[in-house]
This record gives C-alpha cells, sequence and structure tokens, in this order.
C-alpha cells in the first residue's frame, strides 16, 4: 500500500478588510482539494500575531486543520506561553515554530533560534502539538556553511519538531541532495519540499535574493525574456513547477508545501497536473 502523501498551503495575514474576504474565499476553495492543513504566517518579529491568531482561530472553529506560525521576535515567554495556551484550549494541533527575522527598528536584540522556541513548547506543552521547522536546501543566507545549517536542523530535531518544511527551490537535485545529507547527519523526521509557483519575475527575483532561493539562469533567463507578458510567465511557471514536482514525488518526496500567495491560481493549476488528491487519498 502506497504511504499517504501530506500536503499543505501557506496563508500571509492579509492588512485590509477586502484582503481578509479574498482569503475567505481562497482559503474555501483550496480547501476543497483536501490539503492536510493550512498555514498561518506570523510576520518579522510577531508583527502581525493578532491578525494570525484571528485567522487561525476562525479557521479552526470550522474543523479545518490550521498551523499557525510561531516565532519569539521580541515577545516574551509569558506571552508566547498565553499564545500556546489559547491555541491548544481552541484545540489547534499544529505549529511551524521558527526563529523570524526582527523588524526593523528594533535594534540588536538577541534572536531566539527555532531550536529553543521547539523546547519551550515541549516544555510547557509536552507532545500536544506537531511541531514543523523550517530547512534550507540552498543554505539559510546567515549560515556559515552548509554544515553549520544541517547541525541548526538537526538542533531543531533534536529539541522535539516532527517535521521540516523547506524555503523554495527550483532544482530538484538540490533537495535530494539535502535530503541525503540530512539522512546521512541521523535526521529521520520527513522533510516537506516547500513550492513556490511563479507568478510575477520581479516580485520572485527579490524574494528570492533575501532568502537566498537560487533561480537556475535558464528559468530567469526565460522569465526575463517574457517581460511584462504575465500570462506567458504564469503557463511558463506552472510547466517548470509542475515538471519539478513530479521528479520529486518519483524521487520518494512525502508531499508539498505551497506557498500560496493567497491566490488560488496557479496553485489549482499546480495540484490538478500532479493529481495530488489521488496521491493523498
Amino acid at each position: 500500500m502506497t504511504k499517504k502523501k501530506r500536503f499543505s498551503f501557506e496563508f500571509f495575514p492579509p492588512k485590509t478588510a477586502a484582503g481578509r474576504q479574498k482569503l475567505d474565499n481562497v482559503q474555501a476553495e483550496l480547501n476543497t482539494l483536501g490539503p492536510d492543513f493550512f498555514s498561518v504566517t506570523y510576520g518579522a518579529g510577531g508583527s502581525t500575531r493578532d491578525n494570525t491568531k484571528d485567522i487561525v482561530l476562525a479557521m479552526n472553529a470550522q474543523s479545518i486543520a490550521t498551523a499557525p506560525h510561531l516565532s519569539f521576535g521580541a515577545d516574551s515567554e509569558e506571552s508566547i506561553l498565553e499564545l500556546l495556551n489559547e491555541y491548544k484550549d481552541a484545540g489547534v494541533r499544529r505549529l511551524v515554530a521558527l526563529r523570524g527575522d526582527m523588524p526593523s527598528g528594533m535594534g540588536a536584540q538577541r534572536m531566539v533560534y527555532a531550536s529553543e522556541l521547539v523546547t519551550f513548547v515541549r516544555r510547557h506543552a509536552g507532545d500536544f502539538f506537531d511541531i514543523t521547522v523550517a530547512a534550507y536546501p540552498e543554505i539559510h543566507p546567515d549560515a556559515d556553511n552548509f554544515d553549520a545549517d544541517l547541525a541548526f536542523l538537526k538542533e531543531k530535531f533534536d529539541a522535539g519538531a516532527n517535521s521540516a518544511i523547506t524555503q523554495y527551490f527550483y532544482n530538484a537535485d538540490s533537495y535530494f541532495y539535502f535530503v541525503e545529507q540530512c539522512r546521512r547527519a541521523g535526521i529521520e523526521q520527513p522533510i516537506y519540499p516547500g513550492i513556490m509557483p511563479i507568478t510575477n519575475y520581479h516580485n520572485l527575483a527579490r524574494f528570492s535574493k533575501n532568502c537566498g532561493a537560487d533561480i537556475p539562469r535558464w528559468i530567469n533567463q526565460k522569465l526575463q525574456g517574457y517581460g511584462e507578458d504575465e500570462a506567458s510567465i504564469r503557463a511558463f511557471g506552472c510547466e517548470v513547477v509542475t515538471a519539478m514536482c513530479e521528479r520529486l514525488l518519483a524521487g520518494g518526496a512525502p508531499g508539498f508545501h505551497f506557498y500560496s500567495m493567497n491566490q488560488i491560481e496557479p496553485n489549482k493549476t499546480i495540484w490538478n497536473n500532479l493529481d495530488l488528491s489521488a496521491h493523498s487519498a
């Protein structure tokens, strides 16, 4: 019997009422596909904390599995514990534990590593939460080198994380090599590829530069060649990402986490291209 794959979508908290209405519509549409859960981002230093919590609790009240992102940022242990207890009391069973980024203007405060956050959650909530952490096949931009970054990931798992979601990438071999190195380092937990659909070249180039994700030269040149032709960019993006995901599934990837950017398309198109509902059944 083929092992069930895990699929999820990520949302970010909108800042306006119109954005929230759009997100409700997107969530309702993507939920018909039958993903395992939706995650909701937290913002630098917890800057979207209340908005994240409102969205998570509203979806959870509809019996939709939701995983709030969580990081210490500038928050105290007391405020994080209060938030954890709210989620626990509401029956939220998943968390995405991150170091996060300090918002601009916060000064040189010490960042709290994700491994410390995982330890904190386990100390106060035991095994109640299924905890996912972040992984970086192409190395975190702040890491000194590949081995150091791998050691940080192992610390997160040693602290009690259940699984990892990767930063997005467009080279399947980088994922396969990364997983191989994780196994050699003694990491046995599942590592889910993070999938970023391609919809806008300029935004993608900016995101990738900031987070250290590599856009292979041939993809970069092709996207640049389309100029402002958004329809061609989207069509090419769906083709490229679908083909990569097919390789990932064939190579044993345990599922996918889609960075949805609060959009129905092209996430739904890629899902249907891959017939993921059959894989998750």
